[in-house]
């Protein structure tokens, strides 16, 4: 039956949230130190209405030098689907490693695009392997010891 065929529609991507912090400028900008970079990535999912869901791929990249703050920029960006028909035991795999491998390549480049209009050097995020995180994340839940109430 057609009715019950599963259906993965993307409805729109989107940047949900975009912000860059330059806290110690300028004297930051005069110091010669090569400055460390500190990369921070989530995932997050959210059912807006029925078949609907929101998936959301944040990035926070922090530069410091020393202990003093060089930028701070974080993007979120998120897609909206429409995922139905999908086995229960399969749904958790499409919104974990589908949704986020779709999404990710628009919030590397809003990521680099702002951070180079702050003036420094694009920061490209490095590719991520959505399958393998949403399998240690499985891992790691099912290591995990069940708490009762």
């Amino acid at each position: 039956m057609a009715d019950q065929d599963p259906v993965f529609n993307i409805q729109r991507v989107y940047l949900k949230e975009a912000s860059l912090e330059q806290p110690n400028s300028p004297a930051i900008l005069l110091d010669a130190e090569q400055p460390a970079l500190e990369i921070n990535l989530g995932v997050n999912a959210e059912n807006v209405a029925e078949g609907i869901f929101e998936v959301a791929v944040t990035a926070t990249v922090t530069s410091k030098i020393g202990e003093k703050t060089v930028f701070l920029a974080e993007c979120k960006q998120a897609g909206i689907f429409e995922i139905r028909n999908v086995p229960e035991d399969q749904m958790a795999g499409v919104i974990g490693v589908a949704c986020p491998q779709i999404v990710y390549p628009y919030l590397r480049s809003n990521v680099a695009d702002l951070i180079q209009r702050g003036g420094f050097p694009p920061v490209h995020l490095a590719e991520i392997n959505f399958q393998a995180m949403y399998e240690q994340q499985q891992a790691a839940q099912a290591a995990a010891p069940a708490t009762t109430q």
